[in-house]
């Protein structure tokens, strides 16, 4: 086995192409439904800013312990700390905040539509090989994790 989860699509992607899908969509047939221009800027505003306090203080933890940073890297320690005490996860957590987030600025509905099949292509071509990957290198103290913090929040 490499040394690094075997994904099946790198994260960016699986929730970016949706994304941007639904941004085409948007620009060329035009949204069912607007979104409150006003509203959606201040959520847009506030998710962006969690995502980056959030990803920048899992950033800073995973650079501390010097484990990959990058998607598809060794991870050479299980952080159970900062966010990562609250979700196995917290990267990809902020990186949906800021892919709704980049919905409500354009603003697309057919993006925000589709922002849950980028989560489903994230868990299916991500997060299982990752778990798979963490689960053969780490064994029972990952399995430990695993059973005492929960995938999402």
């Amino acid at each position: 086995m490499a040394d690094a989860p075997a994904y099946r699509i790198w994260p960016p992607i699986a929730l970016g192409a949706p994304l941007l899908a639904g941004c085409v969509l948007s620009a060329t047939v035009g949204d069912p439904v607007a979104l409150p221009a006003a509203i959606s800027r201040i959520v847009a505003i506030v998710l962006i800013t969690a995502f980056a306090a959030w990803n920048g203080w899992a950033l800073w933890l995973m650079a501390r312990h010097r484990t990959a940073l990058l998607p598809g890297g060794s991870t050479q320690k299980i952080l159970d700390r900062g966010p990562f005490r609250v979700s196995r996860n917290p990267l990809y957590l902020g990186l949906i905040a800021l892919d709704v987030a980049l919905a409500l600025l354009w603003p697309s509905f057919w993006a925000l539509v589709l922002a849950p099949i980028g989560v489903a292509a994230l868990w299916w071509g991500a997060i299982t090989p990752e778990e798979r990957y963490l689960s053969a290198k780490f064994g029972s103290d990952y399995d430990d994790y695993r059973a005492r913090v929960r995938r999402w929040l």
